[in-house]
This record gives structure tokens, C-alpha cells and sequence, in this order.
């Protein structure tokens, strides 16, 4: 059994923003739809599949740029908590699961203490189909940059 055990993994980072927590946690809970205006270099689309935006047990189909692809992930919510502004999604088709069993995103936000903005912590937890599978660094660094163009977008907005 120890075998698995290198296949499991978690990567996690934070990524410092000006916007409020509540309002990036909207993005992403309330209209994941709108994430593509404000990071398009970065994702393309984000459709509905299945239920409704935000709420545990819809799917949404994510269109996105990675790693010099077009990629695509179908996810499905698992957790919303707005009063905690987390949500998590599990991946369930696409790109992903070429190269993983099981691939899982929660993105919470806090507010930052003792000053304006917010923290968004990104985890991902995953299985690798192999050892020969990397750990999805790029993918990560992939959320920073989405976050901070998303950031931006917010404070435009206002």
C-alpha cells in the first residue's frame, strides 16, 4: 500500500489581493461565468452543465488556457460555505483526468487581518495515474495568476 501513497498529493498556496473576500469568493460561487472577462488569457468559458452556479451538486464545464493548451474540466461543486467564503469543486471529466484519478480545488478567502484586502488559499488535493505523472506546480501557479487578474478585474469594478 505504501506504493499509492506517492501518488497521493496536496499542493496549497496564498495569494495576497486589494479585493474583499466576499466579492472573490462571488466570482467563483455566484458567477463563475464572469471569471473569463476578467482573466481571458487564462480561461476562456465556464458554463452550466448542471443545477445552479454555487450550489453543491451542479456541474460546470470549464473552458481553459494551461501549460500552452486548450483545456477543459468538467467539475462538480461539492462545498459551498459563504459564510467561510470557500467553495470546492471536484473534478470529474476533462484534461485532468488524463493524468489523475482524482483531482479536487478549495478556494477559500479571509479577510486580511489588521487591513484592507483579502488571502485566497488555493488546495489542491490529487491522485496521480502514476509516478510518472508530475505534480501539478504549473496548475498552481496557474491559480496565482488567475487570482491576481481577477483581483484586478474586482477593483475595477467598483
Amino acid at each position: 500500500m505504501a506504493e499509492a501513497t506517492t501518488l497521493v498529493g496536496k499542493l496549497e498556496t496564498d495569494v495576497e489581493i486589494k479585493a474583499s473576500a466576499g466579492k472573490f469568493h462571488h466570482m467563483f460561487a455566484g458567477r463563475p461565468y464572469h471569471v473569463s472577462k476578467a482573466t481571458p488569457g487564462n480561461i476562456q468559458n465556464c458554463e452550466l452543465h448542471e443545477g445552479d452556479f454555487g450550489k453543491v451538486g451542479s456541474v460546470v464545464i470549464w473552458n481553459y488556457f494551461h501549460d500552452g493548451e486548450s483545456k477543459v474540466a468538467k467539475e462538480r461543486v461539492e462545498a459551498v460555505e459563504p459564510e467561510k467564503n470557500l467553495i470546492t469543486f471536484r473534478v470529474i471529466e476533462g484534461d485532468l483526468m488524463k493524468e489523475y484519478k482524482s483531482f479536487v480545488i478549495t478556494i477559500q478567502v479571509t479577510p486580511k487581518h489588521g487591513g484592507p484586502g483579502s488571502v485566497v488559499h488555493w488546495h489542491l488535493e490529487y491522485e496521480k495515474i502514476s509516478d510518472e505523472v508530475a505534480h501539478p506546480e504549473t496548475l498552481l501557479q496557474f491559480c496565482v495568476e488567475i487570482s491576481k487578474e481577477i483581483d484586478e478585474h474586482l477593483l475595477n469594478e467598483e
